[in-house]
Parts: C-alpha cells; structure tokens; sequence
C-alpha cells in the first residue's frame, strides 16, 4: 500500500519547486504562480468528459433525481462547498445538490480524515442521504483510490445510480470504477503531496462547471444573467437590482420598483417587463 500511494503523481517530487525554502518571496510565489497556470490547461482536456457529465445531470434533475458530492479531507470540502452555493445561487432547494464528507459536518473546519479508510462508512452515508437510482453521485478524490468515496460510489453503482469520479492522477481506481471519468492532470505539487494546491483548483474548476453547466441548461440562467439569484441580504438585493436593470435597460431605481413588484423574483420582473413589451 506505501508503495502504491508513493507512485502516485499527486505525490511525486516537482523540480520546478526543488529550491523553494530558499527563494525570496516574490520567487516563491512566481513558482506558484507558474504551476498554477498548468490546471486550467488540464481541466481543458477533460471538457468532453465533464460535457457528458453535466448532461448526464441534467438528464437526471428533469427526472426529479438529485446530484450528490462525496470526499475526504479538501475533496469532501470543496464538494459540500460547491453544493452550498447552489441554493443561493440559483434559488435551488439544498436537497437538490448534497455534499458529503468523511467525518460529517465536524470534518468542514477540522481535520477527521480517519474515516476516509473504510469504504462501508461511504457507503452508509450515502444510503443515510435516501440516495436511490435516479440520482447521481459523483466521487471526488485527487488520489484516486480513497477507500471511503470508492465503497460510496460501489454503492450507487449497485443501485444502477449514474457515477461520476473526478480525480488528478491517471487510470486510478476512481476512474475505472465510475461510468464517467474526470481526470484532470496538473502534476506533481509544489509541496509534494499537499493535493489542496494544483488538484484542489483542478477539482474546484471542473465543481464549478458542472453545476454552472447544469443549471444553464436547465433555463437557470438568462443570457449570461443569475436570474434565480435569491436576494436575502444587501449585496444579493443590489445585484438582483442590476440584474434587472442590465436585462430591461431600466434606470436602478426602476429596475428596484419592478423587483418589489415581484416580490423580489428577478425572473418574475423580468418576465413581467416582456410582457409588458410585447403588449
């Protein structure tokens, strides 16, 4: 087992990082900067796989299914951080989007990485959420081989349940056991092994598109425009203002007047305002 996680490629030496205790910091940071720049690269490759992806979860929520996230340490991390955004975001119910981490709630602030060895204890918590067939869980490890998001993902594989598995190393056992594999490669970190670098962007940029993705093609989005976006505070309520404003070509403060008009429903005003027009 040693050996096998050694060979890894999230846990092999960078050369480009070999002398960085010693570099000022300007230089340290260039360094950083410059691996950096070698994820987005990455994830590009994988655009086709993260395309059937995000239509698979389309094809699921039009079905009434749900999309389930599952990791450990900053993989189960970035998951419920992704799922988090997606209610106020595009004014989704929280049930619509779960993130799940080894070590429950306590694991979001503090390390409980433990449980992140016994895959029964994945696949509990997975059956805990009411996880069925019509729903989809994808599994996110930068190693590829966490025992926890593997014995979740053989659970839903045995529901007949679509998987994804989202990983930063090639051919791992992730990959091999999901129906749709994505397996950015940005390469060895700059602090070898520290996965909350280079594949923790790569994982946080393909959550992003996948959700993003998703809600798109669900109508969610308006030309560019986050018009299910819930105005529950200052800042929301002045961005669904200006969403208003930029899709009618309103004044702020008429844009605030249809708004309140309905009652704060960015999609409704504008709706409201076609209408209008085309009367």
């Amino acid at each position: 087992m040693p050996d096998a996680i050694a060979g890894l490629l999230t846990e092999q030496p960078n050369a480009a990082s070999a002398q960085i205790d010693r570099l000022s910091t300007v230089e340290m940071l260039r360094v950083i900067n410059d691996e950096d720049r070698k994820v987005a690269e990455a994830v590009t490759a994988e655009l086709p796989q993260i395309a059937l992806a995000v239509d698979g979860i389309v094809e699921a929520f039009r079905a009434g299914g749900r999309l389930f996230y599952i990791g450990a340490g900053t993989s189960g991390r970035l998951g419920v951080l992704d799922a988090s955004e997606c209610p106020p975001t595009f004014n989704v119910p929280p049930e619509l989007v779960q993130g799940i981490i080894a070590g429950g709630e306590g694991a979001l602030s503090r390390a409980t990485e433990t449980t992140e060895d016994d895959p029964a204890i994945g696949a509990r918590d997975l059956q805990a959420r009411g996880f069925g067939a019509g729903d989809v869980l994808c599994g996110i490890a930068a190693s590829g081989r966490t025992p926890y998001v593997l014995g979740a993902v053989a659970e839903a594989n045995r529901l007949g349940a679509l998987t994804i598995g989202i990983s930063c190393t090639p051919d791992s056992e992730l990959s091999r056991a999901v129906k749709i594999a994505i397996a950015p490669l940005p390469g060895p970190e700059v602090v070898a092994g520290s996965t909350r670098l280079k594949a923790g962007t790569a994982t946080k940029l393909v959550l992003n598109m996948l959700t993003t993705g998703a809600f798109i093609r669900m109508g969610y989005v308006w030309r560019n425009l986050m018009v299910n976006v819930q105005p529950k505070n200052t800042k929301l309520l002045d961005r669904a203002t200006r969403i208003i404003g930029s899709a009618t070509g309103a004044s702020y403060e008429e844009a605030g007047r249809m708004l309140a008009a309905a009652s704060n429903n960015v999609r409704a005003a504008i709706a409201a305002w076609e209408r209008e027009e085309k009367s």
